[in-house]
């Protein structure tokens, strides 16, 4: 679950890289677990990534090129996948929502897995790996018996790699498009909470019954809802 805090948290620059493969169902993803021992989102399967490090940043300081450094180093490290600037086509960009207890503004890559390199976790923060199309990643989301967690930004992603059936599909659908920025707002509903983006009537005045459009995820009791209509 998202950690909460009642002070004002410092936002640190993060990036994380979202690999796919073409497989026998179609596109597959690849999620990696955080060992449960792990204070931060312990359990919870991500996508390889991390913070951007002092040694990203290039020597204009340009946040994009270290945030693209940060996506190589973070994948070899927690993956042990060998990537380069070239596949990386931006997705989105995330930002932790005011109130949670750790922030961070993270840019989202999308990169294809082409060469065969098998993925390799160390064992420690990540305790395992897999490969999941999303068509069954949200079928074991909704199985209460054997919950499969994932925060809303993950989740999210996953919704969005879903409209792909292959990873040149993917690509080329992505790289057309501006890539997506999240903002959310946190709104405390009964048994979880509601995220809202912007372009959700709610959005600027948190309120869940404004009338208009819907951009929001829905995180109640370890299942997600992601809802966007205009």
């Amino acid at each position: 679950m998202l950690e909460l805090s009642s002070t004002a948290e410092p936002v640190f620059q993060a990036a994380t890289v979202v690999l796919v493969r073409d497989g026998d169902n179609g596109l597959e993803v690849l999620l990696v677990q955080r060992s449960k021992a792990v204070a931060h989102m312990g359990g919870m399967w991500v996508f390889p990534g991390g913070r951007v490090d002092e040694c990203d940043y290039p020597p204009d300081r340009d946040d994009y090129r270290a945030a693209l450094n940060a996506a190589i180093r973070e994948t070899q490290e927690e993956a042990g996948l060998e990537i380069s600037a070239g596949q990386l086509a931006w997705l989105s960009h995330w930002t932790t929502p005011e109130g949670a207890k750790r922030r961070f503004a993270t840019w989202f890559f999308l990169a294809t897995l082409e060469d065969g390199q098998e993925v390799s976790v160390d064992g420690g923060e990540i305790s395992c790996h897999r490969w999941v199309t999303p068509a069954t990643a949200f079928a074991e989301i909704a199985d209460r018996e054997h919950p499969f967690r994932l925060m809303p930004p993950t989740f999210v992603s996953m919704v969005d790699l879903a409209a792909y059936d292959s990873c040149q599909a993917a690509h080329a659908g992505i790289s057309c498009r501006d890539a997506f920025h999240y903002a959310p707002r946190m709104v405390f509903v009964e048994n979880g909470i509601c995220f809202l983006y912007e372009g959700d009537a709610g959005y600027p005045n948190e309120d869940l019954e404004a009338e208009g459009g819907r951009h929001r995820t829905y995180m109640i009791d370890g299942q997600l809802e992601y809802i966007r209509r205009y």
